[in-house]
C-alpha cells in the first residue's frame, strides 16, 4: 500500500489547491453528521415547544443556515473548490434524549468530492441550533462532527447510501 501524503503542499511544502483538471467527472455523494448534546432539562423543553424557541423554528433554521454554508464552502476553506452542488438534504433527529444528531448528505458530479461541503453544512447547522437555543443555557455541547462516507471519487469510504 502506497503512504500517505498531504495533498495539499507543494514540493517545497508551500500550500497549495490542489490540481484537478486531470481527474474524471463523477457522480459524488458525502454525508457527515454533526451532534448537538443538551442538558436534560432543555432537551425536554425544546421537544415540549416542538423544537422553537423565541428566535423561531430550530430545525428549520439549522436547515437553511446548513446549506447556505454548503454552498460556500469554498470561500470559508482556502483550498476547496467551488463546486455545483447537485443536491443537500439533511436529516435531524433525537439520537437519544439529549442529543440531537444532524446529518447533511451533499452531492455533485464533477472532478472532486463534497466530503467538506457536507462536513461544512452538518456543523454550521449544529452552530445555527446552538445560537436559536443558547438563551435556554451554554451547556449545550456541540460534536463530535465526523464523515460518515463519501462515493464517487478514487476510493469509497464509509456505508452505502439507500
Amino acid at each position: 500500500m502506497a503512504k500517505a501524503k498531504l495533498t495539499h503542499l507543494d514540493a517545497a511544502g508551500h500550500p497549495a489547491m490542489v490540481d484537478i483538471s486531470g481527474k474524471a467527472v463523477t457522480a459524488r455523494e458525502a454525508v457527515a453528521e454533526c451532534r448537538v448534546k443538551f442538558p436534560l432539562a432543555v432537551a425536554a423543553a425544546l421537544r415540549k415547544a416542538g423544537m422553537g424557541t423565541a428566535k423561531g423554528a430550530v430545525v428549520d433554521t439549522a436547515i437553511i443556515a446548513g446549506t447556505m454554508a454548503v454552498k460556500r464552502t469554498h470561500e470559508l476553506i482556502p483550498f476547496c473548490h467551488p463546486l455545483p452542488i447537485d443536491g443537500c438534504r439533511f436529516d435531524v433527529a433525537w439520537a437519544n434524549e439529549t442529543t440531537l444528531r444532524i446529518e447533511c448528505a451533499v452531492r455533485t458530479t464533477h472532478r472532486t468530492g463534497v466530503e467538506m461541503e457536507a462536513l461544512t453544512g452538518a456543523t454550521v447547522a449544529a452552530l445555527t441550533v446552538y445560537d436559536m437555543c443558547k438563551a435556554l443555557s451554554h451547556a449545550m455541547v456541540i460534536g463530535p462532527a465526523k464523515l460518515l462516507a463519501k462515493r464517487g471519487g478514487k476510493r469509497d469510504v464509509g456505508r452505502a447510501r439507500a
